[in-house]
């Protein structure tokens, strides 16, 4: 009964669409310890805590469409809890909408494939504000860093020149997602990047492209995004 039990359990959770992942990939080691705990009251005839007690257990989409298309090249943007959050929606379980707006620093940002030998620039911003259906103020600037040795990349440890001091995600009420991307570029040798008087007094309204252009960033060798929300609404 117990191994006909666990089997269907088992089957059901394999056959969630794939728009829908239980745990990040960082968290799969914390199902083990509930997997036993669950067994433990399957054997003792107690009160199981899954699914009985859902607030134990998020539940994370991941993006789909033309959202999950921004998200190339295998960089990793990590919170602390969270994981690797990384082309997927910010849950609003466990206040973490809340805490990735209000307490939490800024991330570690891995890349596997960084060149040791090159530096990296490293943007994040909001194409969003006020919202994704009217963007009059995109971009909206929240961290740029430059001269990133890549070997700190490899680690996820973000160092280098910073430009813009890390600001929080804090999507206003009631204007619904907004995508957080981090774009990843190669930088030219011997490349001085600053920011413009300009540019430095105002976030908002950023000429990401033309800054890009200036300073001959091309392509980004890798980016993601997630995507999060008032944590009210």
């Amino acid at each position: 009964m117990i191994q006909e039990t666990i089997s269907t359990a088992t089957s059901e959770l394999q056959a969630l669409p794939q728009s829908c992942s239980p745990i990040p990939r960082t968290w799969l080691g914390r199902m083990r310890p509930l997997g036993a705990l669950f067994l433990a009251a399957l054997l003792t005839g107690a009160a199981a805590p899954w699914p009985d007690e859902p607030s134990r257990t998020c539940f994370f989409q991941m993006l789909s469409g033309g959202d999950s298309f921004f998200c190339r090249g295998d960089l990793e943007v990590i919170y602390p809890e969270l994981g690797d959050v990384g082309c997927s929606y910010i849950p609003k379980c466990h206040q973490y909408r809340e805490r990735i707006s209000r307490e939490w620093g800024s991330p570690r940002v891995r890349y596997p494939q960084a060149d040791k030998n090159k530096k990296y620039v490293l943007m994040l911003v909001d194409p969003d504000v006020p919202s994704r259906a009217n963007p009059r103020s995109r971009f909206w600037r929240h961290w740029l860093v430059t001269d990133i040795p890549g070997a700190n990349l490899r680690t996820g440890d973000v160092k280098g020149h910073v430009l813009t001091d890390y600001v929080r995600p804090t999507p206003p009420p009631r204007s619904g997602y907004h995508r957080y991307q981090l774009l990843l570029h190669e930088q030219p040798e011997h490349e001085a990047i600053t920011l413009s008087p300009e540019e430095r007094v105002s976030l908002g309204s950023w000429a990401m492209e033309s800054f890009v252009k200036q300073f001959r960033l091309g392509s980004p060798v890798a980016s993601t995004q997630f995507l999060t929300k008032y944590h009210q609404d």
